[in-house]
């Protein structure tokens, strides 16, 4: 049984919880400042409970400390606590930060890891599997012209003009739409504006937008920087959402009053478990002599796990962290230092328990535009 603390007992905490509960395989601890949060998940699974204020140093690290690994589902705001308490017990560390800035930070921290502990960050879907796709697909070229990214999370039965409802943090969401976006252009790496290079294509018959937003990258700046021409990642929603946003965001300068916005459309806008996850990636470049294009596109629907509806959102980012969580353990991952998500094996992901749920019939896995690519 290995040893894992879990901060955090909200929508994406609940499911990785039942999860690793039910593997059979993993001796759980979930931990949240929530007493009532607990209270609710353990109605529904037999699992052990900690009421913690990660803002406490000291019971942070006593909870941290008897453990194997320590994975953070708070708030991006609270994992670099946690990285810096997991450090210091030399615990491995795993998180589903989509923060530029946070993610920084851990791998600054990761420089003095102790053997046999790594720090692990963005282990969700987006940064996460996408990341995994893209190194993927760009394994299979002999130089690489372009990389893009492309991932939503959307209600199957948009009702509202925003054509949105909550599936994800509030809090992460609008970090994601008014900070910085990482990207490659023109062989340079640089940063853009978050809601602009707004682009419209279809899939599966359905037309869909996506724009810049903060964070999908993860670290694949790093890993193609001097390799690719163009890589970049865009958010997924339905048409007309975007100039909405950007009205709220920009025109009434809601960007400088977050808390304000959060408020607003958790007041506003439902939460919904009945959602599609969408990550859908192109690469292009030479391979075997030719200007070669293949695309990766995949459609994961909320589903019945354990007897509960669950949504796609709660389903792909903690299927995806599970399955690194398994990864690790079983020694395909490296055991020491900082991890990127590139750096986890394709294929051994795939057929893993829990990333098994990114197996979706119908997907377009690695098909060129005009056919299969030249072999």
């Amino acid at each position: 049984m290995r040893r894992v603390l879990l901060l955090g007992a909200g929508k994406i905490g609940r499911m990785i919880a039942r999860l690793l509960v039910d593997s059979g395989d993993y001796d759980l601890c979930v931990a949240d400042v929530s007493s009532a949060a607990l209270e609710r998940l353990q109605q529904r699974l037999d699992v052990d409970t900690l009421t913690l204020d990660a803002g406490d140093p000291q019971a942070l690290r006593r909870a941290i400390e008897p453990r194997e690994a320590v994975v953070s589902a708070l708030s991006y705001r609270d994992n670099p606590a946690v990285a810096k308490a997991a450090l210091e017990t030399g615990v491995s560390y795993f998180d589903l930060s989509e923060d530029v800035k946070t993610s920084h930070l851990v791998h600054s921290l990761s420089q003095n890891t102790r053997d046999g502990q790594i720090m692990m960050p963005q282990c969700g879907l987006a940064p996460g599997f996408i990341s995994m796709i893209a190194a993927h697909l760009a394994a299979q070229f002999d130089s690489l012209d372009s990389v893009r990214m492309r991932v939503g999370a959307l209600p199957k039965y948009p009702n509202n003009v925003l054509k949105y409802n909550l599936t994800w943090s509030t809090d992460g969401l609008i970090n994601e739409y008014c900070n910085p976006c990482e990207a490659v252009h023109n062989g340079e790496r640089r940063d853009l504006l978050p809601l602009e290079g707004l682009e419209s294509f279809s899939l599966d018959g359905v037309t869909y937008e996506a724009f810049n937003t903060s964070g999908g990258l993860g670290t694949l700046c790093d890993s193609l920087e001097g390799r690719v021409r163009e890589l970049n990642y865009k958010t997924i929603r339905y048409p007309g959402h975007r100039d909405l946003m950007a009205f709220l965001l920009q025109d009434l300068r809601l960007r400088e009053r977050r808390d304000d916005f959060q408020e607003i459309l958790e007041t506003a806008l439902p939460i919904t478990f009945q959602d599609v996850a969408i990550t859908f990636c192109t690469v292009a470049g030479q391979r075997r002599g030719q200007f070669v294009q293949i695309s990766d596109a995949r459609k994961v629907y909320h589903q019945m796990i354990g007897g509960e509806m669950w949504s796609a959102i709660q389903v792909t980012t903690a299927g995806s962290l599970c399955a690194v969580l398994d990864l690790f353990f079983d020694g395909q991952l490296p055991q020491t230092g900082f991890v990127k998500q590139e750096q986890v094996p394709f294929e051994p992901f795939l057929q893993n328990r829990f990333g098994r749920y990114f197996n979706v019939d119908g997907a377009a896995h690695a098909a060129s535009a005009d056919g299969p690519a030249p072999e």
